[in-house]
């Protein structure tokens, strides 16, 4: 049944009030929750809607919502007593402001740059300054220029899936929660662990243009850009010989690309090969279009992608197939699925937003807390599946905050994260992984062989007798080739919850083609928006998809497991890492819907900001490559900053008068004026900051093979006392393989010490 007809379905959150006060990161998560079956009004204050200024961020942020003007504080506060959560925003500029002893009953989700203590605690920042605290920022653009961000707000995107999942996690709890949202930290593991890496590396961040590492990612062809890796590893070895069958077929002879592509690795090759390589791939790509390369990628999965703009996005088969546009008011074609949802409502705005013509009320049944203790996930229970970041990273929300997750890997095959590690540098092999140490700190860790039999009835054992949820990233056919697809699971537990998050999800023409972050940020439209107008796209760093698809993934398994506490029923959420980078376009793709504009990267430009830019700044203890974000929204702003400068606030002027400070000085006296100043953070500063310290953002703990290391806490805090670690939480550093075997064999599954030695001998634990 649709629910855009009939809203009262079995959504996912049915019965979830939500009031929502604040700007677009606000009303970002307020749309994750409506379209996952929230009831969610926003007040719009009395000098105007924040989001108004663009008519296709109203749109898209306020589907599926009430609006009511600001009805004043007594009836605005009993409006949120009525809710069961509020979302708002304190430190954005023109919001309506309430207090949250007006609700003392209700939860209260509360989003700040900085967060709400520590020294940064009321400083102003934009997604511009919140990507320039993150180390994000520093490593994206080119060598040669000032570090840039994507056109549309990426910390809005990141920051909107984690607070959602924040707020659900509320729900969790029996204990009234003010949840405390730094968008600074939720950008932070954006990062792929990079900031926590820096303790053991000193890496503080490099950008590369159109490279990652050595070699080039983004490729010109005829008629735009595509996105493909020369890389080496298991996971990569059939896209490198496909590459470069593709390359001889077409006449072009290059001896570098005869390799032996299941053990050739580009950290080992020289540079004249890496070249050589290039410039062969490079001419096959330049004479083909964007169409074409795509085309042969989905008919042969060769790892290429083309850098999608709304005008590819919107002729995608793939999203045809999935019915991911659809009519909503009088857009015909609008961005609407969250999630595929199996056994519930559909995940996807309920109409327009509606203004009723009376005082606010709710139309939903009243739902409080259902939980016992303060920690949200105490006492769950989450099996993992798959490998890379993406699903990682989801799982990690539910580890800080109480869950049990236990990792299902084999030594055979194992997680590629680990395989990419090794070479001559890594004296630990498979254990000698920094990415995986770090995005799957706190994790248990089992090895089963799942194409052995006795492997697959261990899992479905721990299904129907341990586990609440699972969760995997595998490419769609291969669960259901282990037998471990949600249809076979279910037999053993019929209230699981399940979430799968591949790459383009688990239907449609293209369900198949294989894909990492890199892929999925040019198809989603990511690489498209990040760069400047006169060169060819970049990636932003942390490729994207793999680091923003998670946080929505998350989201979506949380309501499903509330859903679970207060119905027992089960479902099965299908969620493709590209729709959710696409769904936070939603504004750049309605642009394109309603008048045919195609939104292009800028640099660091902003059509609604008088000054918006990063200037260079003085080197720092024999440290260069200094810079300081600026922006100035307003008259007042505009003339502050002139006045600090002594001139007329040109972006010349301005860069002039930065190039002689130093980042920290120039922030502070910005900051104390009104105006938008924030130092750009390298991965050396993120792990130094004062703010970052105060909040206890990063938790020490020793890894058996690497040592100590370094561990980011997300974005959000619970509890009485929010900035201190739970050492429930991170207990550990990323496990190693088969860390947890006796645990798991033993303790949780009973078996004996003949019956666990039988199945070493089987084959079925390695």
């Amino acid at each position: 049944m649709d629910p855009e007809v009939n809203p009262g379905e079995d959504a996912l959150l049915a019965g979830v009030r939500v009031l929502e006060l604040g700007g677009e990161a606000a009303a970002r998560t307020g749309r994750v929750l409506a379209d996952l079956g929230a009831e969610v009004v926003r007040v719009s204050p009395a000098s105007g809607d924040p989001l108004a200024s663009r008519p296709a961020s109203w749109l898209a942020w306020t589907a599926g919502k009430t609006i009511v003007a600001d009805p004043g504080c007594a009836a605005l506060g009993e409006l949120a007593a009525e809710a069961d959560l509020v979302i708002d925003e304190p430190m954005a500029p023109n919001v309506v402001d309430l207090d949250p002893s007006s609700a003392p009953d209700t939860h209260w989700v509360r989003i700040t740059p900085f967060g709400l203590t520590g020294p940064r605690a009321l400083w102003r920042a934009s997604d511009l300054g919140v990507m320039a605290a993150s180390g994000n920022l520093y490593s994206t653009g080119d060598p040669d220029r000032p570090p840039i961000r994507p056109a549309e707000p990426a910390s809005y995107a990141h920051t909107a899936g984690e607070a959602a999942y924040a707020a659900i996690a509320a729900l969790m709890t029996g204990v009234r929660q003010i949840v405390d949202v730094s968008m600074q930290e939720c950008v932070l593991v954006a990062n792929m662990g990079a900031a926590g890496r820096y303790f053991r590396t000193a890496f503080r961040g490099h950008r590369g243009g159109a490279n990652i590492g050595r070699t080039r990612e983004i490729w010109p062809t005829l008629d735009g850009f595509v996105s493909f890796g020369i890389r080496g590893g298991k996971a990569r070895a059939a896209s490198m010989e496909l590459i470069a069958e593709l390359v001889r077929g077409a006449g072009i002879d290059e001896p570098a690309l005869n390799e032996d592509w299941t053990s050739w690795s580009q950290s080992t090759a020289t540079d004249d090969a890496l070249r050589a390589m290039e410039r062969a791939i490079g001419a096959y790509f330049a004479d083909r279009t964007m169409q074409q390369l795509y085309d042969i990628a989905c008919a042969t999965n060769l790892m290429l992608a083309p850098a999608n703009s709304p005008r590819e996005i919107f002729a995608s088969a793939q999203l045809v197939a999935r019915e991911w546009f659809g009519p909503i008011g009088e857009i015909a074609r609008f961005p609407r699925s969250l999630a595929i949802v199996h056994g519930a409502a559909p995940a996807r705005p309920r109409g327009p937003a509606q203004s009723p013509a009376g005082p606010p009320s709710w139309r939903a049944a009243h739902v409080r807390s259902r939980g016992a203790a303060s920690r949200p996930w105490a006492g769950v229970n989450i099996l993992e599946f798959g490998s890379g970041a993406a699903g990682p990273i989801a799982t990690r929300y539910f580890v800080e905050h109480g869950a049990t997750v236990l990792r299902v890997e084999s030594p055979s095959r194992p997680d590629f994260l680990r395989a990419m590690a090794v070479g001559p540098d890594n004296p630990h092999g498979l254990e000698g992984a920094p990415m995986y140490d770090a995005l799957n700190c706190g994790k248990r860790n089992v090895t089963f062989n799942l194409k052995h039999p006795a492997a697959v009835a261990l899992v479905a054992r721990l299904v129907a007798e341990w586990a609440d949820a699972v969760a995997e990233n595998y490419a769609p056919r291969a669960m259901k080739g282990f037998g471990l697809d949600y249809e076979s699971l279910r037999r053993h537990k019929p209230d699981l919850v399940m979430v799968s998050a591949c790459l383009n999800g688990q239907t449609g023409p293209h369900k198949d083609y294989p894909g990492f972050g890199g892929q999925g940020s040019a198809l989603s439209g990511w690489n498209w928006l990040t760069g400047w107008p006169d060169r060819e796209p970049v990636g932003p760093f942390g490729t994207i998809t793999d680091s923003l698809a998670p946080r929505y993934v998350a989201a979506v398994l949380a309501a499903g497991l509330w859903r679970r506490t207060r119905t027992g029923r089960g479902c099965y959420l299908d969620v493709a890492q590209v729709e959710a980078g696409l769904w936070a376009l939603t504004p750049w793709l309605l642009d394109y819907e309603i008048d045919g504009t195609i939104g292009m990267r800028r640099g660091n430009s902003h059509p609604g900001a008088l000054v918006h830019g990063v200037y260079p700044c003085a080197d720092e203890d024999g440290v260069t490559d200094r810079w300081v974000a600026i922006a100035a929204w307003d008259a007042a702003q505009l003339a502050a900053l002139a006045r600090a400068i002594g001139g007329e606030a040109t972006d010349d002027a301005i860069a002039s008068w930065t190039k002689t400070r130093r980042r920290d000085e120039i922030a502070t006296q910005l900051q104390a004026l009104g105006v938008e100043g924030v130092p750009v953070l390298d991965f050396g500063d993120v792990l130094a900051d004062r703010q970052l310290a105060a909040r206890g953002h990063f938790v020490a703990h020793d890894h058996p093979f690497m040592g100590p290391g370094r561990y980011e806490r997300n974005g959000i805090r619970f509890g009485p006392d929010p900035n201190t670690p739970d050492p429930k939480s991170y207990d550990r550093a990323g496990p190693t393989l088969g860390q947890d075997n006796e645990w798991v064999l033993g303790e949780l599954l009973g078996l004996s010490e003949r019956e666990i030695g039988e199945l070493c001998e089987s084959g079925a634990l390695s």
